[in-house]
C-alpha cells in the first residue's frame, strides 16, 4: 500500500439544493431523512410528469460590475453558496495572494438552459436573439464567473466528465495544491435543472415518474436535481471544522457510453486508488455516501462494487438522492458535502443519515447494509467516510474524507 498522503483541510462547505440552503438547514433535513424538496412537475418533460429537485430559496442579488452573460440561474445558485462562506473565500485571497488561489468547479452542461430560448428563436425566425450569448453556456462559465467574482487570478478550471465532475473537481484541487501550484482552490460545482438533460434521461428510459427509489426491487430511475457546492481547500485547517479530505482516486473503464462496467471492475478501482492515496484500508471506512441512483444498471453494478470491495464486512451506507435529486455535475460535490456534515463535530452526537427507500430489497443484488434506525459510526473509531460517484463512459470517482 502506497504512503498516505498528506491531508488537505476541506472548510464548512456553502451548498443550496433541494434540501435547502446553508448546512443547517441541509443537515437538519438529511438528517430527518426529508424527501419534502423533491416536486412532481410537468414542466420539463413535454406531456409528462417527473419528480425535480429544485433549489427553491432566494438566490443573492447579481453584484455590480459583472459581465451581463455571466448571469445565469447555474451562476446565481454558484453565487448563493459562494456568499455562504465569502469571508473565508476573501480571506484566503489576502492571505496567499489573488494569484495563489485557485478555482476548480465541476457542471455537466453549465448553463445551456438559460440558452433554450433563444435555440427556439432560431427555429422559429431562422436569427438568433440579440439576448443571446453562447459565453453563458460554456463549460468554463461558472469558473470564469467565481474568478471575476472573488478576484482570483490563479489556475482557474470547470471539469465536465458527467456526473463524476465535482468530485473530480475535488481530487484536480488537492493535486493543485500538492504540486504547488496553489495555497489554496475554491472547489465544488453547479449544475441547474435542464430541460436538454432530462429529455436526454428520458430517451434512455432511465426517468422516474415517482421519487428515485436506490437499489429496491421496484426502482425505475432517477430523479433530477440541481445544486450548488463549494469548499475552500488548504493545506492547514483554518476553522474547528478538522475535516479533510484524506484521498480521491479516479478511473475510466469506458464499458459503454452509459451503461456501467456490469460487474463494477471501474467502481473497485477507484474506490481502491482513494484507499491507497489515504493510507488505508476498507476496514478503516465507517459510512458510504452510495452513487444510488435508482436505475436498474447502476445499482445492480454498484451492489457487486460494494460487496467484492469490503469483502462482505457490511459498511453502513446510503443514497442520498431520494433527498436531493440527482445533481448530476454537482452531484459529487454535494455528496461530498453531505458526508461532511457527518464528520464535523457539531454533528458528532448524530445518527448516519438513513437511507430513504421502499425497503423492498432486490432479491438479485447482495444485501447492502444500509444506514438508518440510529446506527452511527463505530465508538471510540475515527469517523471515516467514502463518498462515490459513477458516470456515462465509465468514468468513476472516490472521495475519502475523515474527521481530525
Amino acid at each position: 500500500m502506497n504512503a498516505a498522503a498528506s491531508p488537505t483541510w476541506l472548510s464548512r462547505p456553502g451548498v443550496v439544493c433541494a434540501l435547502g440552503s446553508g448546512l443547517a438547514e441541509v443537515a437538519r433535513r438529511l438528517y430527518a431523512g426529508d424527501t419534502s424538496g423533491m416536486q412532481a412537475s410537468d414542466a420539463w418533460i413535454h406531456g409528462r410528469t417527473t419528480m425535480v429537485g429544485p433549489y427553491a430559496g432566494p438566490l443573492p442579488a447579481w453584484p455590480e460590475g459583472l459581465a451581463a452573460h455571466q448571469r445565469s440561474h447555474n451562476n446565481q445558485l454558484l453565487l448563493a453558496a459562494a456568499r455562504q462562506i465569502e469571508p473565508a473565500l476573501r480571506q484566503a485571497v489576502a492571505r496567499y495572494g489573488a494569484h495563489r488561489v485557485g478555482i476548480v468547479l465541476g457542471t455537466s452542461t453549465s448553463s445551456i438552459n438559460d440558452n433554450a430560448p433563444a435555440f427556439a428563436t432560431l427555429r422559429d425566425t431562422g436569427h438568433w436573439p440579440e439576448s443571446y450569448d453562447y459565453r453563458r453556456q460554456a463549460l468554463s462559465a461558472p469558473a470564469v464567473f467565481l474568478a471575476q467574482w472573488l478576484g482570483s487570478t490563479g489556475p482557474a478550471q470547470t471539469i465536465s466528465t458527467a456526473c463524476t465532475s465535482s468530485a473530480r473537481a475535488l481530487v484536480t484541487a488537492r493535486a493543485l495544491l500538492r504540486m504547488g501550484f496553489c495555497d489554496a482552490v475554491v472547489c465544488g460545482g453547479a449544475d441547474s435543472l435542464c430541460r436538454f438533460t432530462l429529455h436526454g434521461f428520458t430517451s434512455l428510459g432511465a426517468i422516474s415518474d415517482t421519487l428515485c427509489n436506490p437499489f429496491s426491487a421496484a426502482r425505475k430511475g432517477i430523479s433530477i436535481g440541481e445544486a450548488a457546492v463549494l469548499f475552500l481547500m488548504e493545506r492547514e485547517a483554518r476553522d474547528d471544522s478538522g475535516v479533510a479530505l484524506l484521498g480521491g482516486g479516479a478511473s475510466s473503464d469506458a464499458w459503454h457510453m452509459s451503461s456501467p462496467e456490469p460487474g463494477g471492475r471501474g467502481a473497485r478501482q477507484a474506490m481502491q486508488a482513494a484507499l491507497s492515496e489515504a493510507g488505508l484500508q476498507a476496514a478503516d471506512i465507517g459510512w458510504v455516501n452510495l452513487h444510488g441512483t435508482g436505475t436498474e444498471l447502476n445499482d445492480a453494478m454498484e451492489s457487486l462494487a460494494m460487496q467484492a470491495f469490503f469483502c462482505d464486512r457490511g459498511v453502513p451506507c446510503a443514497s442520498t438522492k431520494a433527498l436531493t435529486g440527482h445533481a448530476l455535475g454537482a452531484a459529487g460535490a454535494l455528496e461530498a458535502a453531505l458526508a461532511w456534515i457527518t464528520l464535523s463535530p457539531e454533528y458528532a452526537d448524530r445518527p448516519l443519515p438513513p437511507h430513504v427507500w421502499d425497503g423492498q430489497a432486490d432479491p438479485a443484488l447482495p444485501a447492502l447494509d444500509f444506514s438508518g434506525a440510529g446506527q452511527a459510526y463505530a465508538p471510540g473509531r475515527r469517523r471515516i467516510a467514502m463518498s462515490n460517484s459513477f458516470a456515462f463512459g465509465g468514468n468513476n470517482a472516490s472521495l475519502i474524507l475523515g474527521a481530525a
